[in-house]
């Protein structure tokens, strides 16, 4: 499967269905966040994939693949859970990984980027998910597919993954360009990230993941649109990136557009705003 760019298209996967070192992945997720930030549910997109899937697909379970210590964060999860998970479901060394899902394409994107975090780099993502798929036509199934076991062994990139402290330091003495993937109303602070605290890390600038798509197809914009989203942002020169959102999720999606860019070297803070705002001593910015 090494013909398979970063991002494919859903003709170009539909062309590539039956190859045996293919695992076609639906990370599908529901989420939705109270109008005053006051409550979040999140609930599996399992019922979702059975009703309906790109044909020969399979349902990793972020819900399931996220720490359970922190189950309401969906933060990594120990390596081995992650290896045990990925190798039930027939993810190995020699495979090639598409995630989509049925939403606007960000837990496709934490998919990638977990496998990237534990050291697997075969992975695209599906441009323009499950509505891009249907919307070329192309044939959905209801059947569970059978596949192989595989063994997944997890390696970890902690280069990929910056946690509160990182931040802290960041925002301290500089030294990296932080990325808030979220709306530009949650940047601005006119929505509380959680109940009592709105805004942002300070230093950071403002990339919605929005605004990287065409909202009519859900596919991601052009590269050289998307170069110019970065650039407008002061983004693109800066030595080292790291990206946050709320809870991790949006972030993984800005990091995608960043490596279709080519800087596969972009880092996520994993906690997000979600950690960030939980803790009353840490500053938030509004504009």
């Amino acid at each position: 499967m090494s013909d398979l760019p970063l991002l494919v298209a859903p003709e170009q996967l539909h062309g590539a269905l039956g190859d045996p070192k293919l695992r076609v992945l639906d990370a599908t997720v529901w989420l939705e966040l109270h109008p005053d930030g006051s409550e979040v549910t999140i609930e599996s997109g399992r019922a979702t994939f059975e009703a309906e899937h790109v044909p020969g697909a399979g349902f990793a379970d972020l819900l399931e693949l996220s720490d359970p210590a922190r189950p309401a964060w969906l933060m990594l999860p120990e390596p081995a859970r992650f290896a045990e998970g990925m190798s039930r479901l027939g993810v190995g060394d020699g495979g090639h990984v598409v995630a989509y899902d049925a939403t606007d394409g960000i837990w496709a994107a934490r998919l990638w980027w977990m496998l990237r975090a534990f050291g697997f780099d075969a992975v695209s993502l599906l441009d323009g998910g499950l509505q891009a798929w249907r919307g070329a036509g192309l044939p959905l199934s209801t059947e569970a597919a059978s596949v192989p076991t595989r063994q997944f062994e997890a390696r970890l990139r902690p280069e990929l993954i910056v946690t509160r402290a990182d931040v802290e330091k960041i925002v301290r003495d500089g030294g990296a360009c932080l990325v808030n993937a979220l709306p530009t109303e949650l940047h601005r602070g006119d929505v509380p990230i959680i109940p009592g605290r709105a805004g942002h890390i300070p230093g950071s600038v403002s990339v919605p993941t929005a605004n990287l798509v065409d909202p009519s197809s859900n596919r991601f914009l052009p590269v050289d649109q998307l170069r110019e989203r970065f650039s407008e942002a002061g983004v693109l020169d800066q030595a080292k990136i790291v990206t946050y959102c709320g809870g991790g999720i949006a972030a993984t999606f800005d990091a995608f557009a960043l490596a279709l860019l080519g800087r596969d070297d972009v880092a996520v803070y994993d906690g997000s705003l979600v950690e960030w705002a939980s803790e009353p001593d840490l500053p938030l910015a509004v504009l």
